[in-house]
């Protein structure tokens, strides 16, 4: 399949090109990390509507199309990648510190949470007890590398490159967003858990969430030290601020599932000697932090949302645009919790309400990334979030007399695609 460029490109800071014939092999090699944030999306809204309060005849059955497409979409993703790594082996060292696609990198190992995640709505009551012990074995391994990754990324950005903090942005977070999601995995799998099994994932889940959320706090300052001090991203980015709601409501929807069920887990005098059994008190601080941090969340929601209506004219499709979906899953999945604790039939019309919204947005989103793919606007040459690693695609070697010549041109793209209005 061959696919003709309808205008020359540049390489970053250099002379234009003249137009050529673009291959499948081509665009393969520029298929960055940033599209796993599909099947983020995907695998988080199947768990949204798995975890649904609100149910009505046929959503389970919606759910699992959901969750199978999931599978299907991040085995596909993953074969690319693959094949992408095959046919520039450079590119994969590079793309993993990055200053753009580097970041993204954490996507890929949230969307592998929430397969195992939905395996367990999905999968629990039509499995034998294999499932169960494969969801024990898959969650240390998964913690194993998720935090491993959290130190050999941010070491890399430590070292190798230079972000500036008026460029800012919520995906800064992503090296540990893997962690984030601990919490209501570690919630999700503890029911079907072995005694001998759910008290350490549960003592696991609290200790890997709150790493997660504690790092996500430090870098909640750094990006509203840029709000304050500089302008909003440019429109085409602004659903990427989104991101910013998911620590909040992926660390309060933890908290609320772990808190729920202290009270099975913990013997009622394992840590005091009051009356009041150990596990109800930890259950009742759970759900009041749960709460603390909630509505956190929602606030940035909405200033994210005002930011997005502010520059809606201005917007073109980008994978930024899955943004809508997953960091609100979070949120939304946090607010089913609440409503469970509650005992709020409120809140439970919001998740509702929350859950609709992300249908709509998932169909949307969808349909213009398929668009933008057919077009050309994405997985093209000059177009991705790997431009300034074209001469890595074309198998050219660096400027030797240069050795920072791959830190300057990382931090001109950073620039280029993070630029304010």
């Amino acid at each position: 399949m061959q696919f003709r460029e309808k205008k020359p490109y540049k390489f970053q800071n250099e002379d234009p090109m003249p137009p050529r014939t673009v291959g499948l092999r081509d665009r393969i090699a520029h298929f960055t990390w940033p599209w796993f944030a599909a099947t983020m999306s995907t695998g988080a809204l199947a768990v949204v509507l798995g975890n649904q309060p609100n149910e009505f005849r046929g959503l389970q059955t919606i759910g699992t199309i959901v969750y199978i497409i999931d599978i299907v979409l991040f085995l596909l993703f993953t074969g690319l990648m693959t094949t992408r790594f095959i046919l520039v082996p450079r590119k994969l060292t590079a793309s993993l510190h990055h200053p753009v696609e580097g970041l993204f990198h954490g996507t890929f190992w949230v969307s592998l949470a929430l397969i195992l995640n939905g395996a367990y709505v999905y999968g629990n009551s039509h499995t034998g007890p294999w499932l169960t012990k494969a969801l024990e074995i898959c969650f240390w391994l998964y913690c194993a590398a998720s935090f491993s990754v959290s130190i050999a990324q941010y070491s890399m950005f430590f070292r190798l490159e230079r972000l500036t903090v008026t460029d800012a942005v919520p995906a800064w977070i992503f090296p540990i967003y893997p962690l984030l999601v601990v919490g209501t995995l570690g919630g999700t799998i503890l029911p079907g858990q072995p005694e001998s099994a759910s008290w350490k994932i549960f003592i696991g889940s609290i200790l890997f969430q709150g790493l997660a959320w504690l790092i996500s706090f430090l870098m909640y300052g750094i990006y509203m030290q840029r709000l304050m001090t500089s302008s909003l991203p440019s429109a085409n980015v602004r659903p990427g601020m989104y991101v910013s709601v998911g620590p909040a409501g992926y660390t309060a929807a933890g908290l609320f599932s772990l808190a729920t069920q202290a009270p099975h887990l913990i013997p009622p005098n394992y840590f005091t000697d009051t009356v009041v059994p150990d596990g109800e008190i930890v259950r009742l601080i759970g759900i009041m932090s749960g709460l603390f941090i909630v509505l956190f969340a929602y606030w940035f929601f909405f200033i994210t949302t005002v930011a997005i209506l502010a520059g809606i004219r201005r917007m073109s499709f980008s994978l930024n645009w899955w943004a809508f979906i997953f960091p609100n899953a979070g949120l939304t999945l946090a607010t089913i919790q609440a409503g469970s604790v509650l005992k709020s039939e409120a809140m439970n019309g919001v998740a509702s309400a929350l859950t609709i919204i992300l249908v709509i947005m998932w169909l949307i989103t969808a349909a213009f990334c398929i668009r933008a793919l057919y077009l050309g606007d994405v997985m093209w040459p000059g177009k991705d979030e790997d431009k300034s690693m074209e001469r890595l695609a074309w198998g050219w070697r660096g400027n030797k007399d240069n050795p920072h010549a791959h830190r300057l041109t990382s931090q001109t793209h950073l620039s280029g695609s993070q630029r304010n209005d």
